[in-house]
C-alpha cells in the first residue's frame, strides 16, 4: 500500500479546511490565492530547468527526439505540450512526442490502473523506437509512479539522458533522473487533486522546456515565432503579421516576400532585411543552422538592420 502521508502532493492544505462551507466567490478566491504560489515555486528551480534545456538541445541537434512520459494529468500535459510544437515551431511531427500510460484512449478516459505497470513504461518506449539519441522527461507529480519509473529505467539502460519532473523533491523519479526538476507549489486546494497546482506547475515547466529549446535552436527571431507553419487562414495571416513586425514591411511587401519564399517566414524576413532573393536568403540561413539573427548579422549593415527590426514595434 502506498504511504500517502509521505508524499508532499498528498498533504492537506491548512488554508482550505473550510472550503466546503464557502460560497462560490470565496472558493475561487481561495483557489486563486493558492495559484499565486506556483510561479515562485517554479522560479526556485529555474537553474534545473535551464540545465534540462541545454540537455534537450544537445540531443535534438544530435538527431534525437524529446519524449515525454507520464500518467493521467501528467501524461496529458506532456502530450499537449508535444502536440503544439509542430504548428508553433515548424518542427516535424514526432520530434517532440508524448507517451501516456494506457495509450491514446487515456487522453480522454481515465486509465488510472495503467500507472502501476512499470513494464508498460518500458514497452511503450520500445514501441516508439526510443534510442540513446533521445531524451526522456518522466512526469509525475508524486514522483513515485511505477509506469514512469519503468520508462526511465529503460531509457537509462540504453544510455539516454533522463529528466524528471515532479512536485516532490527527493522522490524516486527526482533522484533517479540525471536532472530532477521538482517545484513545490504546496498542498492542493482539494487534497491530492494534483490536476490543480501541481498540474499548473508542471505545465509551466513543460512550456519552458520546449519553448526555450526551440528558441535556442533558431525557431524564434526577436520574440517572433518565425517557423510557424501557415496551414490555415489564421496562420497565414499570422505569418504576414510576423514578417511585417520583423521587417517594417507593409502588408503587400510581406505577402510578396512570403509567396516568393514558399511562405517561409524566416526566408521572407531575411530577404527583406538583407535585400536578397529567396535563394540567397535560404543559403544564408543554411550557413547558420536556421538562425535568422545570425543570417542577418552576417551581412553588410546587418547589425543596423537587426537593431531596426527589433525596435519596429
Amino acid at each position: 500500500m502506498v504511504q500517502l502521508k509521505t508524499i508532499a502532493t498528498e498533504q492537506r492544505n491548512p488554508d482550505t479546511l473550510y472550503i466546503d462551507q464557502a460560497d462560490s466567490l470565496e472558493i475561487v478566491r481561495l483557489m486563486n490565492a493558492e495559484d499565486k504560489k506556483i510561479a515562485p515555486a517554479v522560479e526556485r528551480v529555474l537553474p534545473k530547468i535551464a540545465a534540462a534545456v541545454d540537455m534537450i538541445c544537445r540531443q535534438l541537434t544530435g538527431g534525437g527526439r524529446l519524449i515525454y512520459c507520464g500518467c493521467g494529468t501528467s501524461g496529458r500535459l506532456g502530450v499537449l505540450d508535444a502536440s503544439e510544437c509542430p504548428p508553433t515551431f515548424g518542427v516535424e511531427p514526432g520530434l517532440v512526442r508524448g507517451v501516456i500510460a494506457g495509450g491514446p484512449d487515456a487522453l480522454t478516459n481515465a486509465a488510472e490502473g495503467a500507472e502501476d505497470d512499470a513494464a508498460a513504461g518500458e514497452a511503450d518506449l520500445h514501441a516508439i523506437g526510443f534510442t540513446a539519441k533521445d531524451v526522456l522527461v518522466g512526469i509525475a507529480a508524486s514522483g513515485r509512479t511505477p509506469y514512469v519509473l519503468g520508462a526511465m529505467a529503460y531509457a537509462r539502460s540504453l544510455g539516454a539522458p533522463v529528466i524528471g519532473l515532479t512536485c516532490c523533491p527527493g522522490s524516486a523519479i527526482d533522484t533517479e533522473a540525471d536532472i530532477g526538476i521538482a517545484p513545490q507549489p504546496g498542498p492542493e486546494v482539494v487534497t491530492g487533486s494534483t490536476r490543480l497546482k501541481s498540474g499548473t506547475a508542471q505545465k509551466m515547466v513543460l512550456n519552458m522546456l520546449t519553448t526555450a529549446s526551440m528558441i535556442r535552436m533558431g525557431k524564434v527571431y526577436s520574440n517572433l515565432m518565425v517557423d510557424v507553419c501557415a496551414t490555415n487562414q489564421k496562420l497565414e495571416a499570422r505569418a504576414v503579421s510576423i514578417v511585417r513586425a520583423a521587417t517594417g514591411a507593409d502588408e503587400q511587401q510581406a505577402l510578396d516576400a512570403l509567396n516568393a519564399a514558399g511562405f517561409s517566414s524566416k526566408t521572407a524576413i531575411v530577404m527583406l532585411l538583407c535585400s536578397v532573393d529567396a535563394e540567397e536568403a535560404r543559403a544564408l540561413l543554411s550557413r547558420v543552422q536556421g538562425h535568422v539573427a545570425d543570417a542577418v548579422l552576417s551581412q553588410p549593415d546587418g547589425a543596423r538592420a537587426d537593431a531596426a527590426a527589433r525596435q519596429a514595434l
